[in-house]
């Protein structure tokens, strides 16, 4: 082999292209493969890049190519069909190459050279101690540590996130069993298994299946060794993940991999327990509550096929998977599989061509199924299964609209509203009220002149937050102490506009003081584990109120809801994006799925100030597909997604004037391009002009074919970093937007 050998490294930088290295002299004998890291001087930093590939000659001199620092691996860490995905990633979605390869790395393995995953660390009762009912008995007034000891008994072995989902406040138990020298610790890699979980939740058998869903695993069993995109449309409740199940039992009797993606971190508890009973199996969730060696061994794990199953939110596409079989996307519909900044990547989508590249099956499970799917499925690009009945044969909850004029609200509900609250609490059932809003209160207002708390670095309000009576901007994220008079005309009678979870919690404590509520939002779960926590006391029935935002809305299984309320529609019916409908008939359907889904049956009553909207009243009347088709038909008129294809440039300046100069500038060099059938729309500002000090500006592009609009911006992007303007501004290429926010 030639002593200067020359390699194409892909670095995380924001330049869309590769550069030249040569390999150092240590490795000037040892193959070199695509895929694998080295580290390299670039700059004034050292990084971490990735090899592309090994070229015999370079346009630099070679006197003048710097050395890798270091080749850091000894094998690609990713696969072919990986790397395969993600080149065409980096294309379609017009980024950068380097940071691309990049997202596809755990951040362990992008901050360090070493490559060795960690081991979790275990808890299992001590092998000295075989008289266990002595053991039992020595722990009879500490309750907590006898729950954990037979836990432990019962197992071979719990590590932290199993004992989160069968129990709370397990830690100073644990602390007292080890010190007692009862337990003892020991580690292995991040799996998962039925042996994790104590044996009396371990059940390998599943519920009796009902006629639907055998047809629709019968007619995808049929052809899972070929690929094809199927549509699993069912209603809330209508036993999806039996489904998932059952097809994962066949993939894993065949020695196959499974990926199931789920939208975000608070389904992953749920959806691995019900895995974890049902299938003997090894098991891998990946998301990022995760720390980052967690997220590596895990990440290792399944890339070496040790995890038969890997359960994980987006960025979990991109995880090697050697013997893959099956892809699973539950909740499809939902905008959390788009990445909204950096590189704007859908998961969904990428998951679709991950499939059509390793020509296997792949499962889209939605009640509510997006109208790109559902166009796909009209024009028999994807094979569509229905559930029409909940698998309980429960009917599904009536549903209701509540007519909020000229109705005396208390904190933004109706009287009708809590009247039924009450009588579904008598009746020992569970109320869930939904509101798409955090805080106490939306702003404060002046009662005197008018005044309102709006942030000065957004053109937006700042909600109010009482318990820590902070001002916060939901954009941003600028804090500060609420005023306790005007800013403006010094008057103390400043009023909360509006209602937001911690309102309506503060609310529903005082009207049912016997009932416990619990609100589920983003501020009341940061802390580790608070999210598990509050749900599985959900699920128990402790909470009898339950008050929360869409992180209640999908997915999610508390069987003794009956009653559930929408408390606020008319934002979403006039918003400016032109998916603000779609969003909020999904949201409506699929928070009202909470209700009704065991014995008791369920109850949906919606507040609005305006029940004859149509979104409503076809939502009431003849349901989601219903409307979606409407839509769909609305969409083609306006020559909106699916029908036609849309890409944003984005611009963000501290000047009003710098971003519209780039994004003209951009306009005329896309014009140059003589393209025809693109239509370009701005530069305009965007709906929300200012936000975290800076001036927002958008140039859009359309196109009924998609290929024309790419051809323009692979062409028109790399064009776009020359202009004199591109250093002056912030900006990004958005592909087929999630929305134009």
């Amino acid at each position: 082999m030639p002593f200067n050998r020359i390699v194409k490294i892909a670095v995380p930088c924001p330049l869309y292209k590769v550069f030249d290295y040569l390999l150092p002299t240590t490795h000037a004998e040892k193959p070199v493969q695509a895929g694998m890291r080295v580290r390299v001087s670039f700059g004034r930093q050292t990084l971490i890049g990735i090899i592309i590939s090994e070229v015999s000659t370079s346009d630099i001199p070679v006197k003048k190519l710097k050395a890798v620092i270091a080749v850091l691996d000894e094998h690609s860490l990713f696969n072919t069909d990986i790397l395969k995905l993600l080149y065409w990633a980096a294309r379609y979605y017009a980024h950068p190459l380097g940071e691309v390869l990049q997202t596809a790395l755990p951040v362990y393995l992008r901050n360090n050279d070493d490559a060795t995953p960690t081991l979790n660390e275990y808890w299992r009762v001590a092998a000295h101690t075989p008289q266990h009912d002595k053991a039992q008995h020595s722990l009879k007034r500490a309750p907590k540590q006898q729950q954990i000891y037979q836990l432990l008994l019962d197992s071979n072995g719990l590590d932290a996130s199993a004992l989160n989902a069968l129990t709370e406040n397990w830690r100073a138990a644990v602390k007292a069993l080890l010190e007692k020298h009862l337990i003892e610790t020991f580690t292995r890699p991040v799996l998962l298994t039925q042996a994790s979980l104590a044996n009396n939740l371990r059940d390998k058998n599943l519920n009796p299946l009902n006629d639907e869903q055998k047809t629709v695993i019968k007619a995808i069993e049929s052809h899972q060794d070929q690929h094809a995109v199927h549509l699993l449309n069912g209603i809330t409740g209508s036993g999806k993940t039996e489904v998932y199940l059952k097809l994962c039992q066949s993939m894993l009797a065949n020695n196959k991999q499974i990926l199931v993606l789920v939208p975000e971190i608070g389904l992953t508890p749920q959806l691995t327990q019900r895995f974890l009973q049902h299938l003997d199996t090894t098991i891998v969730v990946l998301h990022s509550a995760m720390n980052d060696k967690q997220r590596y061994a895990a990440w290792h794990a399944a890339a070496n096929n040790q995890a038969k199953l890997v359960i994980g939110t987006r960025s979990s596409v991109f995880t090697p998977l050697p013997e893959l079989g099956l892809i699973i996307i539950d909740e499809e519909h939902d905008g959390s599989y788009k990445q909204q900044d950096g590189f704007r990547y859908n998961a969904r989508d990428l998951a679709i061509l991950r499939a059509k590249h390793k020509n296997i099956p792949i499962l889209l499970g939605s009640a509510t199924p997006s109208l790109e799917s559902l166009n796909n499925s009209n024009e028999q690009r994807y094979v569509t299964h229905y559930l029409k009945k909940r698998a309980n044969k429960k009917p599904l909850p009536k549903t209701t609209l509540i007519n909020l004029c000229n109705q005396k609200l208390h904190d933004g509900m109706a009287e009708t509203l809590l009247a039924k609250i009450k009588q579904h609490l008598a009746q020992q059932g569970q109320a869930l009220l939904f509101i798409n809003r955090r805080g106490f209160a939306p702003l404060l207002m002046c009662h005197d002149c008018g005044w309102t708390t709006t942030c000065q670095r957004c053109d937006a309000h700042m909600t109010y937050h009482k318990r820590r009576n902070q001002l916060h901007c939901h954009h941003c994220g600028s804090q500060r102490q609420a005023p306790s008079q005007c800013e403006e005309c010094g008057s103390h009678t400043i009023l909360a506009i509006g209602a937001g979870t911690e309102r309506i919690e503060t609310f529903l404590q005082q009207q049912f003081p016997e009932t416990a509520v619990n609100r589920i939002d983003r501020d009341t779960t940061r802390n580790k584990g608070s999210l598990q926590k509050k749900l599985e006391q959900a699920r128990s029935g402790e909470s009898g109120i339950l008050v929360g935002t869409q992180m209640l809305a999908k997915g999610h299984d508390f069987p003794n809801i009956t009653l559930v309320c929408v408390l606020d529609t008319d934002q979403s019916l006039f918003s400016a994006d032109f998916r603000a409908a779609e969003h909020l008939a999904q949201l409506i359907t699929q928070v009202s799925g909470r209700a009704g889904r065991a014995e008791k049956p369920g109850e949906v009553l919606i507040q609005t100030h305006h029940p004859d909207h149509p979104l409503l009243q076809t939502l009431l009347h003849n349901g989601y597909q219903a409307f979606a088709n409407a839509a769909l038909s609305e969409r083609r008129a306006a020559g909106l997604p699916p029908a036609h294809h849309l890409v944003l440039l984005r611009s963000e300046s501290v000047s009003t004037d710098a971003g519209q100069i780039f994004l003209q500038q951009a306009s005329d060099l896309a014009k140059q391009a003589n393209i025809n059938n693109i239509d370009l729309f701005g530069p305009l500002p965007a709906p929300m002009e200012r936000r975290a000090g800076r001036y927002r500006f958008q140039l859009m592009l359309q196109s009924k074919q998609r290929k024309t609009l790419h051809q323009l911006i692979n062409w028109w992007v790399p064009q776009l970093q020359q202009l004199t303007m591109a250093r002056k501004v912030r900006w990004s290429i958005d592909v087929d937007p999630y929305d134009t926010y």
